[in-house]
């Protein structure tokens, strides 16, 4: 999964409580790599797990195809996607707020993605 993306629909699903509040969000601290590894493997050996990964992908997918501008339509996704992201537990939604704070380009990002691509491959 694209880390910019995963990173945008976390963001988008946290927006709407911090815009009722006008407060910033709170910075995530950045998981380790064992951390990411060890929710990445359990979300892995959950047969119903991987399937809701694999539709967060899809919805991610589609959240990168609509027209910014259609504000419903990723308000919609956006909700989807946090429901989504909800099922896969809280590990999951720990370690993709802390991922924010992490350049996708740098040797660090890249890193990280590389622990997403054994789940990725599991949707195909």
């Amino acid at each position: 999964m694209n880390l910019k993306l995963v990173i945008a629909v976390a963001m988008l699903a946290a927006t709407p409580v911090f815009a009722q509040g006008q407060m910033a969000p709170p910075k995530a601290p950045k998981p380790t790599v064992a951390q990411v590894k060890k929710t990445l493997d359990a979300i892995g050996a959950d047969k119903a797990k991987v399937q809701v990964y694999c539709q967060l992908n899809q919805v991610n997918q589609q959240m990168s195809q609509v027209d910014e501008k259609d504000q419903k339509k990723m308000q919609a996704l956006g909700d989807q996607a946090d429901q989504l992201m909800q099922k896969l537990g809280p590990d999951y939604v720990k370690v993709m707020d802390g991922l924010d704070s992490v350049d996708e380009n740098s040797p660090e990002g890249k890193q990280y993605a590389a622990l997403f691509a054994g789940l990725d491959a599991q949707c195909k």
